[in-house]
């Protein structure tokens, strides 16, 4: 199995365990087998390194790409499979599509996926171009709060909730999904809209780029009650 599969297996149980109020308990587990681990904890930072806007000039992102994949190289082979598969058995029944599958590529020694290879560092490469969002009080939209749909993941998400908003995570979780799968597009489509409006009146160019971004990135956004609860208070907010 790809790390990468592994990685978006690990990421949705994290999720998911809120609605079932077993979070504290897939959190250690998470501890003990990925963050305990020297080198499947460096993997795992690997991916989300070459997944994060760090606004990098064009003259280095070769370099970068490559250092990664020597550390990628040195690591994986330090893995032992046994470690792997408690990961593989903790996360079996989830099912996920592959979010890091360019980065798999990026990393695969299949003289078949060339060109899946290629293509995979040509999206590591905007991603890592593009300057990371800045929280900014000073403008009349909550840009902290775009900044959350837009760029922080699950784990950093909820980590940034007050307690009052986990325990409202919580309940929300428990939703049942038919009731909100189909309310999730209209959410999207109204946020869209609030920012588009948002935009036609903002002169500032870096601030009219993270909206753009912001846009962009909400377009992509895929049904699951962590990313409807994210969208829909900010919806709210606006």
């Amino acid at each position: 199995m790809k790390f990468g599969i592994l990685k978006s297996k690990i990421e949705k149980r994290l999720s998911e365990s809120y609605s079932n109020n077993t979070f504290q308990k897939e959190l250690k587990t998470f501890k003990k087998l990925v963050l305990e681990n020297s080198n499947i904890s460096k993997i795992y930072y690997l991916y989300d390194q070459l997944t994060s806007n760090q606004g990098l000039n064009e003259s280095v992102l070769d370099d970068y790409i490559d250092e990664c994949v020597k550390i990628y190289e040195s690591t994986i082979s330090k893995i032992k499979t046994q470690s792997l598969d408690k990961i593989k058995s903790w996360v079996k029944n989830v099912n996920s599509g592959n979010e890091y599958n360019h980065i798999d590529n990026l990393f695969s020694k299949n003289v078949l996926t060339i060109e899946s290879k290629i293509n995979g560092k040509k999206i590591i490469k905007e991603c890592l171009k593009k300057k990371p969002l800045e929280k900014k009080e000073s403008i009349n939209i909550p840009l902290s709060s775009m900044i959350n749909v837009a760029n922080n993941t699950i784990k950093n998400y909820i980590e940034n909730l007050s307690e009052s908003e986990k325990k409202e995570l919580t309940n929300f979780l428990n939703i049942d999904d038919e009731t909100l799968k189909p309310k999730f597009e209209t959410v999207k489509e109204n946020l869209i809209s609030k920012l588009t409006l948002i935009k036609e009146s903002e002169k500032d160019s870096e601030v009219l780029s993270k909206i753009n971004e912001t846009i962009e990135k909400v377009n992509l956004e895929k049904y699951n009650k962590l990313n409807y609860f994210r969208l829909e208070d900010l919806n709210n907010n606006l």
